[in-house]
Protein backbone atom coordinates (compact mmCIF):
# COMPACT_ATOMS: atom_id res chain seq x y z
CA UNK A 1 0.00 0.00 0.00
CA UNK A 2 1.39 3.38 -1.04
CA UNK A 3 1.55 6.41 1.22
CA UNK A 4 -1.42 8.11 -0.42
CA UNK A 5 -3.51 4.91 -0.30
CA UNK A 6 -2.71 4.65 3.41
CA UNK A 7 -3.83 8.25 4.00
CA UNK A 8 -6.94 7.70 1.89
CA UNK A 9 -8.02 4.39 3.43
CA UNK A 10 -6.66 4.36 6.97
CA UNK A 11 -6.43 8.05 7.96
CA UNK A 12 -9.32 9.72 6.15
CA UNK A 13 -11.41 6.62 5.48
CA UNK A 14 -10.69 5.05 8.89
CA UNK A 15 -10.96 1.51 7.47
CA UNK A 16 -9.18 0.29 10.60
CA UNK A 17 -12.20 1.46 12.59
CA UNK A 18 -14.55 -0.57 10.41
CA UNK A 19 -12.42 -3.68 10.94
CA UNK A 20 -12.28 -3.02 14.68
CA UNK A 21 -16.05 -2.62 14.94
CA UNK A 22 -16.56 -5.76 12.83
CA UNK A 23 -14.24 -7.79 15.10
CA UNK A 24 -15.97 -6.45 18.22
CA UNK A 25 -19.43 -7.33 16.93
CA UNK A 26 -18.23 -10.78 15.91
CA UNK A 27 -16.85 -11.40 19.41
CA UNK A 28 -20.22 -10.31 20.78
CA UNK A 29 -21.90 -12.97 18.65
CA UNK A 30 -23.32 -10.63 15.99
CA UNK A 31 -23.31 -11.98 12.42
CA UNK A 32 -21.94 -9.00 10.48
CA UNK A 33 -22.61 -10.88 7.24
CA UNK A 34 -26.34 -10.74 7.91
CA UNK A 35 -28.67 -7.83 7.29
CA UNK A 36 -29.07 -6.82 10.94
CA UNK A 37 -25.40 -7.28 11.82
CA UNK A 38 -24.29 -5.51 8.65
CA UNK A 39 -26.62 -2.61 9.40
CA UNK A 40 -25.25 -2.29 12.93
CA UNK A 41 -21.66 -2.30 11.66
CA UNK A 42 -22.42 0.26 8.95
CA UNK A 43 -24.22 2.51 11.44
CA UNK A 44 -21.53 2.39 14.14
CA UNK A 45 -18.68 2.83 11.66
CA UNK A 46 -20.15 5.70 9.64
CA UNK A 47 -21.54 7.48 12.70
CA UNK A 48 -18.21 7.38 14.53
CA UNK A 49 -16.14 8.26 11.47
CA UNK A 50 -18.32 11.21 10.48
CA UNK A 51 -18.51 12.65 14.00
CA UNK A 52 -14.72 12.40 14.43
CA UNK A 53 -14.07 14.04 11.06
CA UNK A 54 -16.75 16.63 11.80
CA UNK A 55 -15.09 17.58 15.08
CA UNK A 56 -11.64 17.94 13.55
CA UNK A 57 -12.90 19.83 10.51
CA UNK A 58 -15.02 22.28 12.49
CA UNK A 59 -12.12 23.08 14.80
CA UNK A 60 -9.73 23.69 11.89
CA UNK A 61 -12.16 25.55 9.64
CA UNK A 62 -13.57 27.66 12.49
CA UNK A 63 -10.02 28.65 13.44
CA UNK A 64 -9.50 29.78 9.82
CA UNK A 65 -12.90 31.53 9.87
CA UNK A 66 -11.76 33.61 12.83
CA UNK A 67 -9.44 35.44 10.44
CA UNK A 68 -12.36 36.24 8.10
CA UNK A 69 -15.18 37.86 10.10
CA UNK A 70 -18.06 39.28 7.97
CA UNK A 71 -16.68 42.83 8.08
CA UNK A 72 -13.26 41.75 6.81
CA UNK A 73 -14.85 39.51 4.17
CA UNK A 74 -16.94 42.44 2.92
CA UNK A 75 -13.81 44.59 2.62
CA UNK A 76 -11.99 41.85 0.70
CA UNK A 77 -14.87 41.38 -1.72
CA UNK A 78 -15.22 45.14 -2.19
CA UNK A 79 -11.72 45.34 -3.66
CA UNK A 80 -12.57 43.23 -6.71
CA UNK A 81 -14.76 43.76 -9.75
CA UNK A 82 -16.24 41.59 -12.48
CA UNK A 83 -15.61 37.87 -12.71
CA UNK A 84 -12.64 38.14 -10.35
CA UNK A 85 -15.00 39.30 -7.62
CA UNK A 86 -17.21 36.25 -8.25
CA UNK A 87 -14.16 33.97 -8.06
CA UNK A 88 -13.00 35.47 -4.75
CA UNK A 89 -16.55 35.26 -3.34
CA UNK A 90 -16.79 31.59 -4.32
CA UNK A 91 -13.41 30.85 -2.72
CA UNK A 92 -14.35 32.69 0.48
CA UNK A 93 -17.53 30.62 0.56
CA UNK A 94 -15.33 27.57 1.14
CA UNK A 95 -14.37 28.75 4.65
CA UNK A 96 -17.82 29.69 5.90
CA UNK A 97 -20.78 27.96 7.64
CA UNK A 98 -21.59 24.33 6.91
CA UNK A 99 -25.13 24.65 5.56
CA UNK A 100 -27.12 26.99 3.32
CA UNK A 101 -29.36 28.33 6.12
CA UNK A 102 -26.27 29.50 8.01
CA UNK A 103 -24.95 31.27 4.90
CA UNK A 104 -28.10 33.30 4.22
CA UNK A 105 -27.59 35.83 7.07
CA UNK A 106 -24.10 36.53 5.68
CA UNK A 107 -25.60 36.90 2.19
CA UNK A 108 -28.08 39.48 3.55
CA UNK A 109 -25.27 41.36 5.29
CA UNK A 110 -23.17 41.48 2.11
CA UNK A 111 -26.16 42.65 0.06
CA UNK A 112 -26.99 45.44 2.51
CA UNK A 113 -23.33 46.49 2.31
CA UNK A 114 -23.94 47.27 -1.39
CA UNK A 115 -21.76 44.49 -2.72
CA UNK A 116 -22.74 43.47 -6.28
CA UNK A 117 -25.66 41.05 -6.24
CA UNK A 118 -23.91 38.50 -8.45
CA UNK A 119 -20.92 38.44 -6.11
CA UNK A 120 -23.09 37.73 -3.08
CA UNK A 121 -24.82 34.91 -4.96
CA UNK A 122 -21.48 33.33 -5.88
CA UNK A 123 -20.77 33.26 -2.16
CA UNK A 124 -24.24 31.89 -1.35
CA UNK A 125 -23.90 29.03 -3.85
CA UNK A 126 -20.38 27.94 -2.97
CA UNK A 127 -20.69 28.18 0.82
CA UNK A 128 -22.86 25.09 1.42
CA UNK A 129 -21.88 23.26 -1.77
CA UNK A 130 -18.08 23.18 -1.64
CA UNK A 131 -16.82 24.10 1.82
CA UNK A 132 -13.50 22.64 2.95
CA UNK A 133 -15.33 20.14 5.12
CA UNK A 134 -17.05 18.63 2.08
CA UNK A 135 -13.68 18.26 0.33
CA UNK A 136 -12.12 16.28 3.19
CA UNK A 137 -15.24 14.19 3.80
CA UNK A 138 -15.60 13.36 0.10
CA UNK A 139 -11.94 12.33 0.01
CA UNK A 140 -12.50 10.06 3.02
CA UNK A 141 -15.33 8.21 1.24
CA UNK A 142 -14.80 8.54 -2.53
CA UNK A 143 -11.13 9.52 -2.90
CA UNK A 144 -9.42 12.59 -4.34
CA UNK A 145 -10.23 11.70 -7.96
CA UNK A 146 -13.87 12.43 -7.17
CA UNK A 147 -13.50 15.03 -4.41
CA UNK A 148 -11.28 17.46 -6.33
CA UNK A 149 -13.41 17.61 -9.53
CA UNK A 150 -16.53 17.93 -7.32
CA UNK A 151 -14.96 20.93 -5.59
CA UNK A 152 -13.81 22.58 -8.82
CA UNK A 153 -17.13 22.07 -10.60
CA UNK A 154 -18.99 23.42 -7.56
CA UNK A 155 -16.86 26.56 -7.73
CA UNK A 156 -17.63 26.84 -11.46
CA UNK A 157 -21.37 26.68 -10.74
CA UNK A 158 -20.95 29.41 -8.11
CA UNK A 159 -18.93 31.71 -10.38
CA UNK A 160 -21.06 31.19 -13.49
CA UNK A 161 -24.31 31.43 -11.52
CA UNK A 162 -23.29 34.64 -9.79
CA UNK A 163 -22.04 36.15 -13.06
CA UNK A 164 -25.31 35.35 -14.86
CA UNK A 165 -27.38 36.90 -12.06
CA UNK A 166 -25.18 40.00 -12.21
CA UNK A 167 -25.52 40.29 -16.02
CA UNK A 168 -29.30 39.90 -15.96
CA UNK A 169 -29.57 42.90 -13.65
CA UNK A 170 -31.88 41.95 -10.81
CA UNK A 171 -30.97 44.42 -8.08
CA UNK A 172 -34.61 45.47 -7.81
CA UNK A 173 -35.50 41.88 -6.90
CA UNK A 174 -33.96 42.23 -3.44
CA UNK A 175 -36.49 43.29 -0.82
CA UNK A 176 -36.42 47.00 -0.11
CA UNK A 177 -35.66 46.72 3.60
CA UNK A 178 -32.35 45.02 2.73
CA UNK A 179 -31.43 47.41 -0.09
CA UNK A 180 -32.06 50.44 2.13
CA UNK A 181 -30.43 49.01 5.22
CA UNK A 182 -27.38 50.86 6.45
CA UNK A 183 -24.27 48.76 6.74
CA UNK A 184 -22.23 49.67 9.81
CA UNK A 185 -18.58 48.65 9.94
CA UNK A 186 -17.76 48.04 13.55
CA UNK A 187 -14.13 48.22 14.65
CA UNK A 188 -12.62 44.75 14.67
CA UNK A 189 -10.97 43.60 17.85
CA UNK A 190 -7.79 41.66 17.15
CA UNK A 191 -8.18 38.15 18.51
CA UNK A 192 -5.42 36.37 20.34
CA UNK A 193 -4.52 32.76 19.61
CA UNK A 194 -6.42 31.75 22.77
CA UNK A 195 -9.47 33.70 21.56
CA UNK A 196 -9.40 31.91 18.21
CA UNK A 197 -9.17 28.50 19.89
CA UNK A 198 -12.09 29.43 22.14
CA UNK A 199 -14.10 30.58 19.11
CA UNK A 200 -13.31 27.33 17.27
CA UNK A 201 -14.39 25.25 20.29
CA UNK A 202 -17.67 27.17 20.64
CA UNK A 203 -18.36 26.65 16.93
CA UNK A 204 -17.62 22.95 17.31
CA UNK A 205 -20.10 22.53 20.16
CA UNK A 206 -22.91 24.56 18.56
CA UNK A 207 -22.47 23.07 15.06
CA UNK A 208 -22.20 19.49 16.32
CA UNK A 209 -25.41 19.89 18.34
CA UNK A 210 -27.19 21.29 15.29
CA UNK A 211 -25.95 18.68 12.82
CA UNK A 212 -26.08 15.56 15.00
CA UNK A 213 -29.77 14.75 14.34
CA UNK A 214 -29.30 15.04 10.56
CA UNK A 215 -26.18 12.88 10.64
CA UNK A 216 -28.04 10.32 12.74
CA UNK A 217 -30.90 10.21 10.22
CA UNK A 218 -28.52 10.16 7.24
CA UNK A 219 -26.46 7.27 8.61
CA UNK A 220 -29.64 5.40 9.50
CA UNK A 221 -30.97 5.77 5.95
CA UNK A 222 -27.56 4.76 4.60
CA UNK A 223 -27.58 1.59 6.73
CA UNK A 224 -31.08 0.79 5.49
CA UNK A 225 -30.07 1.21 1.84
CA UNK A 226 -26.81 -0.66 2.34
CA UNK A 227 -28.33 -3.81 3.81
CA UNK A 228 -32.06 -3.94 3.14
CA UNK A 229 -32.91 -2.41 -0.25
CA UNK A 230 -32.28 -4.82 -3.17
CA UNK A 231 -29.41 -3.85 -5.45
CA UNK A 232 -31.50 -4.51 -8.57
CA UNK A 233 -34.01 -1.88 -7.46
CA UNK A 234 -31.31 0.78 -6.99
CA UNK A 235 -29.72 -0.05 -10.34
CA UNK A 236 -33.08 0.13 -12.11
CA UNK A 237 -33.99 3.49 -10.55
CA UNK A 238 -30.61 5.25 -10.30
CA UNK A 239 -28.20 3.12 -12.35
CA UNK A 240 -27.17 3.14 -15.99
CA UNK A 241 -30.56 1.86 -17.06
CA UNK A 242 -32.26 5.16 -16.18
CA UNK A 243 -31.07 8.19 -18.19
CA UNK A 244 -33.16 10.47 -15.96
CA UNK A 245 -31.47 9.35 -12.73
CA UNK A 246 -29.57 12.62 -12.31
CA UNK A 247 -32.70 14.73 -12.72
CA UNK A 248 -34.64 12.49 -10.30
CA UNK A 249 -31.87 12.71 -7.68
CA UNK A 250 -31.62 16.50 -8.04
CA UNK A 251 -35.36 17.06 -7.62
CA UNK A 252 -35.55 14.54 -4.76
CA UNK A 253 -32.87 16.40 -2.82
CA UNK A 254 -34.64 19.77 -2.83
CA UNK A 255 -37.28 19.13 -0.10
CA UNK A 256 -34.66 17.75 2.27
CA UNK A 257 -32.66 19.71 4.79
CA UNK A 258 -29.21 18.40 5.62
CA UNK A 259 -25.58 19.19 5.01
CA UNK A 260 -22.73 17.24 3.48
CA UNK A 261 -22.23 15.27 6.69
CA UNK A 262 -25.81 14.01 6.65
CA UNK A 263 -25.94 13.18 2.93
CA UNK A 264 -22.58 11.39 2.61
CA UNK A 265 -23.77 8.10 4.22
CA UNK A 266 -26.77 7.98 1.88
CA UNK A 267 -24.61 8.74 -1.17
CA UNK A 268 -22.04 6.12 -0.13
CA UNK A 269 -24.71 3.43 0.28
CA UNK A 270 -26.39 4.29 -3.03
CA UNK A 271 -23.08 4.17 -4.92
CA UNK A 272 -22.19 0.80 -3.38
CA UNK A 273 -25.61 -0.52 -4.43
CA UNK A 274 -25.10 0.39 -8.09
CA UNK A 275 -26.31 4.00 -8.43
CA UNK A 276 -24.30 6.05 -10.89
CA UNK A 277 -21.69 8.43 -9.51
CA UNK A 278 -23.26 11.52 -11.07
CA UNK A 279 -26.61 10.60 -9.56
CA UNK A 280 -25.35 10.46 -5.97
CA UNK A 281 -23.23 13.61 -6.34
CA UNK A 282 -26.09 15.61 -7.87
CA UNK A 283 -28.27 14.44 -4.98
CA UNK A 284 -25.67 15.72 -2.51
CA UNK A 285 -25.34 19.07 -4.28
CA UNK A 286 -29.11 19.50 -4.41
CA UNK A 287 -29.65 18.74 -0.73
CA UNK A 288 -26.89 21.06 0.47
CA UNK A 289 -27.58 23.96 -1.91
CA UNK A 290 -31.33 23.94 -2.63
CA UNK A 291 -32.93 22.58 0.52
CA UNK A 292 -36.52 23.72 1.02
CA UNK A 293 -35.85 25.40 4.41
CA UNK A 294 -33.07 27.52 2.92
CA UNK A 295 -35.29 28.53 -0.02
CA UNK A 296 -38.05 29.57 2.40
CA UNK A 297 -35.54 31.62 4.38
CA UNK A 298 -34.09 33.16 1.22
CA UNK A 299 -37.59 34.15 0.07
CA UNK A 300 -37.69 36.61 2.97
CA UNK A 301 -34.71 38.43 1.45
CA UNK A 302 -35.36 38.30 -2.30
CA UNK A 303 -38.41 38.44 -4.55
CA UNK A 304 -39.92 35.43 -6.37
CA UNK A 305 -38.38 36.25 -9.77
CA UNK A 306 -34.82 36.28 -8.46
CA UNK A 307 -35.49 33.25 -6.27
CA UNK A 308 -36.74 31.26 -9.29
CA UNK A 309 -33.73 32.28 -11.38
CA UNK A 310 -31.39 31.26 -8.56
CA UNK A 311 -33.07 27.84 -8.26
CA UNK A 312 -33.09 27.28 -12.04
CA UNK A 313 -29.41 28.22 -12.44
CA UNK A 314 -28.35 25.95 -9.58
CA UNK A 315 -30.56 23.08 -10.76
CA UNK A 316 -29.25 23.22 -14.34
CA UNK A 317 -25.66 23.45 -13.08
CA UNK A 318 -26.11 20.49 -10.73
CA UNK A 319 -27.71 18.35 -13.46
CA UNK A 320 -24.87 19.14 -15.90
CA UNK A 321 -22.31 18.21 -13.24
CA UNK A 322 -24.20 14.98 -12.55
CA UNK A 323 -24.17 13.87 -16.19
CA UNK A 324 -20.51 14.86 -16.46
CA UNK A 325 -19.59 12.56 -13.57
CA UNK A 326 -21.70 9.78 -15.10
CA UNK A 327 -19.71 10.16 -18.32
CA UNK A 328 -16.30 9.92 -16.62
CA UNK A 329 -17.25 7.41 -13.90
CA UNK A 330 -15.34 4.52 -15.46
CA UNK A 331 -12.21 6.68 -15.68
CA UNK A 332 -12.06 7.74 -12.02
CA UNK A 333 -13.47 4.74 -10.13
Amino acid sequence: MGVWDFIQNEVLGMKWLNRLIGDFLTVCGVDIGGKIGGSIQFFLYDMTKIMVLLGILILVISFIQSYFPPERTKKILGRFRGVWANCIAALLGMVTPFCSCSSIPLFIGFTSARLPLGVTFSFLISSPMVDLGSLVLLMSVFGWKIAVPYLLLGLVIAVVGGTLIDKIGLNDQVHEFIRKANSIDLPQEELTFKDRIQYAWEQLVSTAKKLFPYILIGVGIGALIHNWIPEDYIIQLLGKGNPFGVAIATVTGVPMYADIFGTIPIAEALLNKGAQLGVVLSFMMSVTTLSLPSIIMLKKAIKPKLLCIFVVICTIGIIIVGYFFNAIQNLII
